[in-house]
């Protein structure tokens, strides 16, 4: 595992407008002018607090073979679980995506979803933030039950406003960035602060300001998306998610229909959210970054979880048979 990894939607908020369908990858990713180059990105890091501190890792020469190795570090985050999945269950029609799915993340923490197309995992996400309705299990975030609720075994659906409610907790950013055309960087992210958060224009204006400062677009706070690269434009969904305080983020394949130029710029983003204690559930196909940021790799196949663990302990020492050849078609 001395090589580079090869590569293989932002949807509105549901309570701004719902973009359900997955569009393909191969969708042109827009005008390609104002590159930066991701080495250089302009990123206003907050400062990492000694309790915010997570695995790193990182990449060194190895001197026997003059390969990349990774090398790793982790302090633990505890704390209770932020969000927890159980005996999740979603079919479309006769076809069941998800077969019982268990998962449990802590405040702080950082989880990568892995495994084949079709396997469940942008599935998983779309139930977390209820764009999708489950036919079995639990889901509870800060420990609010999501979507249903079950009392005296009698599973009801919540009403549409507590779905709102619980729907604003979570943040989404997904392969295609789904910005307002029409609108700047700064009035899309300004957006969801005014017609969702009721937020006063000055104050709505004032963080999504931040927050383009924060993914180093302030200066491209009047452009529209058009004027923006792909990258671009997916940096300013990312903030648009982030500037309505989510208590956990999900990021589906945000890179997938990027040109390779550009996927750097938007992992450097996502990177540095990260190192600052933000929690996010991942699916993505750059298997070193997800080495990186993780805290925990959870390997998903055929709508189970067949294997979790430590990026380390599951990239170097996999444990199903499965797992091992899925690695063994990705290039390190």
């Amino acid at each position: 595992m001395g090589q580079f990894l090869d590569r293989d939607r932002q949807g509105f908020d549901p309570v701004i407008g719902d973009w359900r369908g997955r569009v393909a990858a191969e969708h042109p990713a827009g005008d390609r002018s104002h590159v930066h180059d991701p080495g250089v990105l302009p990123l206003r890091r907050l400062s990492i607090l000694p309790h915010q501190l997570r695995h790193r890792a990182s990449w060194a020469t190895d001197r026997k073979t003059g390969g990349l190795a990774m090398t790793q570090t982790h302090t633990a985050t505890p704390g209770p679980a932020l969000l927890s999945i159980e005996g999740l269950h979603k079919s479309y029609g006769e076809v069941e995506v998800l077969k019982g799915v268990d998962l449990r993340m802590q405040k702080g923490n950082v989880v990568t979803l892995i495994g084949s197309s079709g396997s469940g995992k942008t599935t998983l996400l779309r139930c977390v933030n209820l764009l999708e309705e489950f036919q079995g299990g639990r889901i509870q975030l800060e420990g609010q039950d999501i979507g249903y609720s079950e009392v005296d075994g009698k599973r009801t659906r919540h009403p549409e406003r507590l779905i709102a409610q619980h729907r604003a907790m979570t943040g989404m950013a997904f392969q295609q960035f789904n910005l307002f055309p029409h609108l700047s960087a700064l009035q899309n992210v300004t957006l969801g602060l005014l017609k969702v958060k009721k937020m006063p224009r000055d104050q709505a204006i004032a963080l999504a300001e931040k927050w383009l400062d924060r993914v180093g677009l302030l200066e491209r706070r009047n452009h529209f998306p058009g004027q923006l690269s792909g990258g671009q434009q997916q940096r300013v969904a990312i903030a648009r998610a982030i500037a309505m305080n989510p208590s956990l983020m999900l990021f589906d394949e945000v890179t997938s229909a990027l040109d390779p130029e550009l996927v750097g710029e938007v992992l450097s983003v996502i990177k540095d959210l990260a190192e600052d204690g933000m929690t996010m559930l991942l699916v993505t196909h750059e298997m070193r970054f997800a080495y990186e940021v993780s805290d925990q790799i959870v390997f998903m196949n055929q709508g189970r979880i067949e294997e979790q663990g430590a990026p380390k302990a599951l990239f170097e020492q996999p444990k199903s048979a499965r797992l091992s050849e899925f690695l063994k078609n990705i290039r390190f």
